[in-house]
């Protein structure tokens, strides 16, 4: 129904061309008669060229030619002797009406080319803007859904089309619809395929009620899915190299990590069986001063190795976005000195200093993790921190966070590599004779960004710093009030 109708208005817009033509050649032949005592034949065969030029150049080369011999007929009834008929009498004016009608028809071809031309190179304009547009707007788009809503708004703004549908084919097949509604029951007047090299991609849909598609709609639409096509190889194969760049970062990772565990294990390990081997020999008696040396060396390297193990479960929670800090309103001082009293071994041959104030408020923790956090950044400092030298722990509040800094006088890390300490397996200073896995920072700027802080790290004038922020606040609760003991006279 819809396209009977536009059938039949197009036909009444073009009858209507005609109309207007043929209705201003007749305008135009009263005035003339009007003036007719007063110009001269060739004069008005001149000035008759005027409207048809104007009809030709604004309805087309049809109603042009149509009202140059309706013309050559007025022409010759109206304003050649004898009037009022078609007869001509004079080889003159036989001459004048044959050249009127050769300059008529030629003026009207002439002009219908010109407007024409006009009408092809707008459109190619109108192309060139559209592809345009739509290689701009394809730019960029990595997401076959987006590529594919970019490509359906084009196709519906070009075709003026009643619904359009995009089908994408691949390892995940999609269907887009524009507008959103119902399908309609009668087939597609157009199929385009989305054709790559590889293969097809998909097909654009198009119903449009109306005319038939024009070949340079139907060319501009082809050129459209040929655009899509190459969006959407472009985003795959970006995928693809990004699939395969993860993947050999991940395998990159993994062989790190081996190298680096194996070496780290094989260490505390052969402590542990050399000590078990001596305490299982005859060699040392149960009384000798030996033992109690072996047996911590043996406490300690499992220490070592539980850490170790640790860390690399941690690293996985965090990785696997499983790392959930159960929070409780703990004091920070009895977490550090839990920490310290654990690595009182490790720690003989520093000093350790620790600045907290009695005031330090609650802090919303886990008690567990904030452990973790302690033992790795003085596990770094001891490592790279000279004998005989001062670590020092100290804390403040600021606002409603706590400021922690761990400070130890190691050597300065140079500033383009401080942003990149925290972190896995990057490591700076004396890495080649240092042991460890690269892990721990990483493990510490993942905890204290599960708890909404923020850790980096500075050179300092004496050494180098740890530095890590902890909000006060939880659920918008302020921490509660620390007893104070009280003493009775």
């Amino acid at each position: 129904m819809n396209f009977t109708n536009m059938r039949i208005s197009s036909l009444v817009s073009r009858f209507g061309q005609y109309f207007f033509a043929i209705g201003s050649i007749a305008v135009t032949t009263v005035v003339f008669i009007n003036l007719r005592g007063g110009l001269d034949t060739t004069l008005i065969a001149l000035l008759y060229l005027i409207p048809l030029g104007l009809i030709t150049a604004f309805w087309g080369l049809g109603p042009g030619i149509t009202s140059a011999l309706i013309t050559f007929l007025t022409f010759n009834y109206f304003f050649i002797p004898p009037y009022y008929t078609l007869a001509v009498h004079r080889p003159a004016d036989v001459v004048i009406l044959l050249v009127f009608l050769v300059v008529a028809v030629v003026i009207s071809q002439l002009v219908g080319r010109m407007q024409a031309s006009l009408i092809a190179a707008n459109a190619r304009e109108r192309e060139a803007t559209q592809l345009y547009e739509l290689s701009v707007a394809l730019t960029g788009l990595h997401d076959d859904h987006a590529i594919a809503q970019i490509l359906a708004k084009q196709v519906q703004a070009v075709s003026q089309g009643e619904y359009v549908s995009l089908n994408i084919t691949g390892t995940a097949s999609f269907a887009f619809h524009l507008p959103e509604t119902k399908t309609p029951t009668r087939p597609p007047e157009l199929a385009v395929p989305i054709q790559a090299a590889r293969g097809n991609l998909g097909e654009i849909l198009l119903w449009k009620a109306g005319p038939v598609i024009a070949s340079g709609e139907m060319r501009l639409l082809q050129t459209f899915a040929s655009q899509g096509a190459l969006a959407l190889e472009r985003a795959r194969l970006a995928k693809a190299e990004s699939r395969a760049k993860i993947l050999e970062e991940s395998d990159q990772l993994k062989s790190i990590l081996l190298s680096s565990v194996s070496h780290e294990l094989r260490t505390p390990l052969s402590t542990i069986k050399a000590a078990a081997s001596s305490l299982r020999s005859n060699e040392i008696s149960w009384d000798s001063a030996a033992r109690p040396e072996l047996i911590a060396a043996i406490d300690d390297e499992a220490d070592h190795l539980n850490m170790l193990v640790g860390n690399l479960l941690d690293m996985s929670r965090i990785e696997s976005g499983a790392l959930k800090p159960k929070r409780e309103w703990n004091i920070l001082p009895e977490i550090v000195e839990s920490v310290l009293a654990r690595m009182r071994h490790s720690v003989d041959e520093h000093k350790l200093m620790v600045d907290m104030p009695e005031s330090l408020p609650f802090i919303p923790v886990d008690y567990v993790q904030m452990e973790q956090v302690f033992t790795n950044l003085v596990s770094n400092s001891l490592k790279y921190a000279p004998s005989n030298t001062t670590i020092r722990i100290r804390a403040n509040v600021e606002g409603e966070t706590v400021h922690i800094q761990v400070r130890n006088q190691g050597p300065h890390v140079p500033p383009e590599h401080l942003e990149r300490i925290f972190d896995k397996f990057y490591r700076i200073t004396a890495a080649d004779r240092v042991t460890g896995t690269g892990l721990g920072l990483s493990i510490c700027k993942g905890i204290i960004e599960a708890h909404g802080g923020r850790i980096w790290a500075e050179n300092v004038s004496d050494g180098f710093a740890f530095n890590f922020t902890l909000p006060l606040t939880w659920d918008g609760l302020l921490p509660p009030q620390i007893p104070m003991d009280t003493e009775t006279e």
